[in-house]
């Protein structure tokens, strides 16, 4: 059997049998993600994946990547790593399914001060469950140790999702017309954005993460650290069954930002802002911050984790196709005017 150490390298900061240690604890939960398309297990140069292009006529890869922002520094405050993961895969797959693909594998690269094997197993054992949810294969990934880069209990996690559609089933946000309607698939809360303001508001390690607030059910650490929503299986059901025509991701910039991007010139998207079913914890944010309510649109999702633009006609079929794949609480949310593209809260 091979034997590979370094005291040289030992000593100078970086423990490869640490890393060792973690791929043979991680590899339990790397096993839950196995799909029909994976063809080795994680150890080699390279991740290989082999996709089903039955019925497809022109299949075309679609990627993404993303990391989780300082979130972490929330997880790492409070020791908990476990479910960090889960919001690096949705900021990834979130934003593959809005063209209409669905994710067939993902990669994910750990940068940490000092390589804990516990630590690194928790953090992947996140990133197996966001792909278990996404039906998503974790085909490989990396731990890189940094000492003198970092400090040793930081870490930085990013994600890599490839996708597949046929080229005629690709969303195309130029069919949205004024009359369409915009749904709302809820978020979970904060997920994965604008945790910079976040930690300010609350003065997150000074003792602020520790706080009660009436509005919320449970701490205000737990409530930030809720998962960012997949929204991986009611989306791709939809699409099975009729086609919408444009999907937005709602993360940093908000409304603002990431609703335009499934708008073509000549519409604006008008939204009443007492239809938004705002999550108490963005009420605690603005209250707390002094942040006005349209910076808090342009930062946060407000409750709103992805939105799905349909012809007026397909509306209520949409609905009832997303409430019965999990998405019990979608609604409507707005419609599609003519004007300069945009978004109107009024």
């Amino acid at each position: 059997m091979m034997k590979s150490e370094s005291e040289s390298y030992k000593a100078a900061g970086v423990d490869i049998t640490a890393g060792y240690k973690a791929v043979e604890l991680m590899k339990r939960h790397v096993a839950r993600t196995v799909t029909s398309g994976c063809v080795d297990g994680i150890g080699g140069f390279g991740g290989l994946f082999a996709p089903n292009l039955t019925g497809m006529t022109e299949p075309v890869l679609v990627s993404g990547t993303d990391g989780v922002g300082t979130k972490l520094k929330i997880a790492m405050l409070l020791d908990r790593h476990d479910t960090i993961g889960i919001d690096c895969v949705a900021m990834c797959v979130n934003d593959v399914i809005c063209c209409g693909a669905k994710p067939l594998f993902f990669l994910d690269y750990i940068a940490c001060g000092k390589n804990v094997p516990e630590k690194i197993a928790a953090i992947v054992s996140g990133v197996a469950e966001g792909c278990v949810q996404a039906q998503s294969a974790l085909i490989g990934g990396e731990t890189a140790e940094h000492p003198g880069m970092m400090p040793e209990d930081d870490y930085d996690l990013a994600g890599f999702s490839v996708g597949i559609v046929d080229k005629q089933r690709i969303l195309d946000p130029s069919s949205v017309r004024p009359g369409d309607v915009m749904l709302a698939l809820p978020s979970t809360g904060v997920h994965s954005n604008g945790f910079s303001l976040v930690r300010k508001v609350f003065r997150i390690g000074e003792g602020g993460e520790n706080r009660q607030y009436p509005e919320l059910d449970k701490p205000l650490w737990e409530t930030l650290l809720t998962p960012t929503k997949i929204y991986v299986k009611p989306v791709l059901a939809l699409l099975e069954a009729l086609r919408p025509k444009a999907i937005s991701h709602i993360t940093g910039g908000g409304f603002y930002e990431n609703i335009p991007r499934s708008l073509p010139e000549g519409c604006c998207a008008s939204i009443r802002k007492s239809d938004v079913r705002v999550l108490p914890i963005f009420d605690v944010i603005a209250r707390e911050g002094s942040v006005p309510e349209r910076d808090m649109f342009n930062t946060f999702n407000m409750g709103v984790g992805m939105t799905i633009t349909v012809a007026k006609e397909d509306a209520d079929r949409a609905l009832e196709i997303l409430h019965a794949n999990g998405e019990e609480n979608a609604y409507l949310l707005g419609e599609i005017v003519a004007g300069e593209k945009g978004v109107v809260l009024w």
